[in-house]
């Protein structure tokens, strides 16, 4: 008779359902866990924050299409991990929760850190439940790993007492649970079909918009030859950008603007009408605008405009079945359109506005400046983390992504603080498979401290992330020193310094330094270029660029704001 604990098997049940990568803050009642996480061959990165492992490990989802897995403890534990949860399910990327809670002879008693987190993780994942016993461990995470995937991929719980982590059973006992295969394909009704490409043939001013969902769905391929064979334009969402690469002739990011209001068909390829494409309505939209929409979710369909024709399907199946049907008849959308005229003046004129920002060299530098010289030196098969307000938003049009899943961001819901997380999961999985590409994270100073400590995990695990810091001393912006200072002597500044003000010049380069990785404080663009240089040339630590800017820079004015109700 061979007995096993509850460790093990919960450890032994992720391996077998090809989880990876576990990330995590150990403590009672877990520590057990994640020592048979790593006996059991799965990477164990422990975090400083309980939310940041779970932003990390819900990239990794996105990134492998298998969920990584996210280790807390019980009651705070969960509760600090449950924004990266929300965050994984409004951005459909899979992920499981484990997480340790109180000893089940224990419940209602005030045991320590007792919490009803089980019932608390339904509102933030998929699917949430405890296994009833030792031999259901391997059913249970077999579950939660096949829901994560299938359908909407999204987060998903496994909730173990404390008292089951260490006890032992038979393992005679326990059920033996294969592995579940990828999540099923599903292919659009062939009517359907042939309704999206009437509608699409009889378009005069088509766009096809590429959501990240298309690159979950691996739809890089098919879409690249829809494109190329009918000859049409396309738009990226943020994470939808490097499906097809930034510089393809066809795609018109530069002329967003123009290309959404004035198209009289649009197709979604896993994109939503969500805020970022502002919902699909006026007066970012034609009012009369024709949506056909590809999507594996059959609730998405219709969503705030009613399509002229519902795609429901695996989205690289999908798009197959249509060029099926355009190879036959060679439709192509002629090049010399009056729409394609007015997509490539909009985009000459905005490159030359943004050329002209860019080469403008000031001091103190701005963003246009900074994002400038980097987008000359970054690599190009490089992952791009991002996130800030300005820094984000100037950085997604300046910064170039050319493959698919390549860039990682606030998405969905705007989620200040996944940055670190992100670029840990990316760091750790570019190591596992080898490809030598680099992880350069972009962020805002405000951004960049909602896991700061993060650096730390970095510099322990030697993961070679580049980290620059676009720091503008503020949200939004900021005050120069000088200013900051004659603030401090006009009273206490909790009540005269303005609620988007940050230290100024704060050190986060140092923060980087004292860790052991590379620091570097930047306040000109010779200094900037020299410190990237460096930091992409370093194999063996993490980097941290501080770049300084002008506290008031702003990006350039916008037709239509970002958000619907601010031009911030």
């Amino acid at each position: 008779m061979e007995e096993v604990t509850g460790a093990q098997l919960i450890a032994e049940a992720l391996k077998a359902q090809n989880v990876d990568y576990m990330f995590g803050i150990v403590g009672v009642p877990i520590i057990e866990v994640a020592m048979a996480a790593q006996a059991s061959g799965i990477k164990y990165i422990g975090m400083r924050n309980e939310q940041a492992a779970c932003y990390a490990a819900s990239a990794v989802g996105y990134l492998t299409g298998r969920p990584g897995a996210c280790l807390v403890v019980s009651g705070p534990g969960l509760i600090h991990a449950l924004g990266g949860m929300a965050n994984a399910n409004v951005n459909c990327w899979p992920v499981v929760v484990i997480g340790g809670s109180s000893d089940s002879n224990q419940e209602t008693t005030g045991a320590f850190q007792e919490f009803p987190q089980v019932e608390a993780c339904r509102l933030y994942s998929k699917f949430s439940a405890r296994p009833s016993s030792l031999e259901a461990i391997p059913s249970v995470v077999e579950k939660a790993v096949r829901t994560s995937m299938y359908g909407r991929p999204g987060a998903c719980y496994v909730d173990i007492s404390g008292d089951m982590v260490n006890a032992m059973v038979d393992r005679a006992k326990v059920r033996v649970v294969s592995c579940c295969p990828p999540p099923p394909v599903s292919l659009a009704d062939p009517v359907a079909i042939t309704e999206a490409l009437t509608v699409l043939k009889g378009a005069k001013r088509p766009l096809l918009i590429i959501g990240k969902g298309a690159g979950h769905g691996r739809a890089e391929v098919s879409l690249r030859e829809l494109v190329e064979s009918c000859g049409l334009p396309f738009l990226p969402t943020p994470m939808g950008k490097g499906v097809l690469p930034d510089d393809h002739p066809n795609c018109v990011s530069a002329a967003r603007s123009r290309a959404l209001l004035q198209a009289d068909v649009v197709v979604l390829f896993g994109a939503r009408l969500n805020w970022i494409l502002h919902f699909g309505l006026p007066p970012r939209f034609d009012p009369n605008v024709k949506v056909i929409q590809v999507d594996l979710c059959a609730e998405e369909m219709g969503n705030n405009v009613r399509p002229a024709a519902a795609l429901l399907g695996d989205i690289n199946s999908v798009v197959t079945q249509l060029l099926e049907h355009i190879r036959k008849d060679g439709w192509i959308y002629p090049p010399d359109t009056e729409w394609w005229t007015i997509l490539k003046d909009k985009m000459a004129a905005n490159a030359k506005t943004s050329k002209a920002l860019a080469l403008h060299s000031v001091m103190p530098m701005n963003y246009y400046n900074v994002f400038h010289h980097i987008a000359q030196l970054l690599p190009r098969d490089c992952i791009i983390v991002s996130e800030g307000a300005n820094t984000m938003d100037i950085g997604r049009t300046m910064l170039h992504n050319y493959l698919p899943r390549h860039r990682l961001d606030a998405g969905t819901f705007g989620t200040m603080g996944v940055g670190l997380g992100f670029a840990v999961a990316a760091a750790a999985v570019e190591r596992g498979q080898g490809t030598g590409q680099r992880v350069v994270c972009v962020e805002g100073d405000s951004a960049f401290g909602f896991s700061g400590m993060e650096v730390e995990t970095m510099c322990r695990y030697k993961l070679p992330v580049v980290i620059i810091v676009v720091n503008n001393n503020g949200i939004y912006s900021g005050m120069d020193s000088e200013t900051w200072e004659v603030m401090g002597k006009m009273g206490d500044l909790t009540t005269v310094a303005p609620p988007v003000t940050l230290l100024p010049d704060a050190r986060y380069d140092e923060v980087m330094s004292a860790f052991g990785g590379q620091g570097f404080l930047v306040r000109t663009e010779e200094e900037l270029r020299r410190a990237l240089q460096l930091s992409l040339s370093e194999w063996e630590r993490p980097s941290l660029i501080n770049v300084l800017i002008d506290p008031a820079s702003d990006r350039k004015q916008q037709e239509f704001p970002w958000l619907t109700r601010s031009n911030l």
